[in-house]
């Protein structure tokens, strides 16, 4: 396996980054300067076909209750909601500040 190299300034990377993880994608690496020092490497990410990891060894007593998948309550949603099972929860957002602009347009003098 040939690899090759390029080495780009951070200006020509932004300009053309699109070519650039193409070629990464080929299996280039693209070196990254600022002002002709390497600073970073562009280079395409390994494949790996894992499967996702057992955890089951380490919790070899934990089982889930077919009971965990039932529907609730109606006690227990009442203490959620409130008595009220349509309420929402409140927006917590904060407001908009009030100085600033608050309309669309901006007053000239």
């Amino acid at each position: 396996m040939i690899m090759t190299m390029i080495m780009v300034n951070i200006f020509e990377a932004k300009a053309k980054l699109s070519e650039y993880v193409e070629a990464a994608e080929r299996g280039e690496r693209v070196l990254i300067c600022k002002r002709n020092r390497p600073v970073a490497e562009l280079r395409p990410v390994e494949q790996t076909n894992r499967k996702p990891r057992d955890l089951t060894p380490l919790y070899p007593d934990w089982k889930i209750s077919p009971k965990c998948f039932e529907p609730l309550p109606q006690e227990e949603l009442d203490a959620w909601y409130g008595g009220d099972p349509t309420a929402v929860a409140e927006r917590v957002a904060e407001r908009r500040p009030s100085y600033g602009r608050q309309s669309g347009k901006r007053k000239r003098r």
